[in-house]
C-alpha cells in the first residue's frame, strides 16, 4: 500500500469510529507507531482536523466530513449481500433503510463499477424456509444505539407472561430467530429474550445502569 492510499485508509478509520488509538492503526496498516505519528501529522497538514484525547485516542473534529471518495467492486458486491440479508431477515424498515443506502452506494461508484453492482444484485437471493422477521427490530436497534430502556410484555417458553424494563447490549440471529440481549432490571442479570416473544415493546428513558458488559463477553459467558 502506498502512502497516499495509507492515508486515506487512516481517515476512513477515524471517520468511521469516535476515537482511534495509535496502536490500532499501527496494527491495521502494519506500520510503526512512529509512522502512525507521521502520518496523521500529515492529515493534518492537508486540512484535516485530526486531535487527539488522552486515553481515548486520536478523532476528526465534530463538523468535518469528507463525502467517499471510491468503492471497489468487491466492497459493493460485499454490501449488496448484506442487504439481501436484511430483505429477508430483518424487518420491513430495516430492510427499506439498507435498499436505500445501497443506492447511495451506487450513487457514488464509477458508471462500470455501477453496471456490475446492478448485474450482481439481480443474481442473489437469500431463501430460507422458517424467514426470521420481527416487527420490533428497528426500535430494537435504536435502543441499542441510543442506550435507551425497553419496556416489554414477554412471554418465556412456560408460556408464562410478565412485564420488563431492560436495557438492550445487543442482539443475536441463531436458532432461526432473533435474540435481544439485555440486562433485566426484573432479574437483575443479563438475560436472552426470544424476540417473536416479545407481545409489545415500548422505548422509554436512558440507561440507568452504568458501565454493561460487551456483547462480546456475553457470549464467551456461554463457554
Amino acid at each position: 500500500m502506498n502512502r497516499v492510499d495509507r492515508l486515506m485508509g487512516i481517515l476512513t478509520v477515524l471517520q468511521a469510529h469516535k476515537f482511534v488509538r495509535a496502536e490500532k492503526i499501527s496494527e491495521k496498516f502494519e506500520i510503526s507507531i512512529r509512522t502512525v505519528y507521521r502520518d496523521i501529522k500529515a492529515l493534518g497538514e492537508i486540512g484535516i482536523p485530526v486531535s487527539f484525547e488522552n486515553n481515548k485516542g486520536y478523532f476528526i473534529v465534530q463538523g468535518y466530513f469528507l463525502p467517499p471518495v471510491s468503492l471497489t467492486t468487491h466492497e459493493a458486491n460485499a454490501l449488496i449481500l448484506v442487504a439481501a440479508l436484511a430483505n429477508r431477515f430483518a424487518d420491513r424498515q430495516s430492510a427499506r433503510a439498507a435498499t436505500e443506502a445501497i443506492e447511495k452506494i451506487r450513487a457514488v461508484l464509477r458508471p462500470p463499477d455501477r453496471d456490475k453492482s446492478e448485474q450482481f444484485s439481480g443474481k442473489v437471493r437469500v431463501l430460507n424456509s422458517r424467514p426470521a422477521l420481527n416487527r420490533f427490530l428497528a426500535d430494537v436497534q435504536k435502543a441499542i444505539t441510543d442506550q435507551i430502556i425497553l419496556k416489554i410484555h414477554y412471554t418465556d417458553a412456560k408460556g408464562r407472561n410478565s412485564r420488563r424494563e431492560v436495557e438492550p447490549i445487543g442482539i443475536i440471529y441463531y436458532t432461526e430467530q432473533w435474540h435481544l440481549i439485555a440486562w433485566c432490571w426484573k432479574r437483575h442479570d443479563y438475560r436472552d429474550f426470544i424476540m417473536s416473544r416479545i407481545g409489545s415493546l415500548l422505548l422509554t428513558g436512558p440507561f440507568k445502569k452504568k458501565n454493561h458488559i460487551t456483547l462480546d463477553e456475553h457470549l464467551q459467558s456461554w463457554n
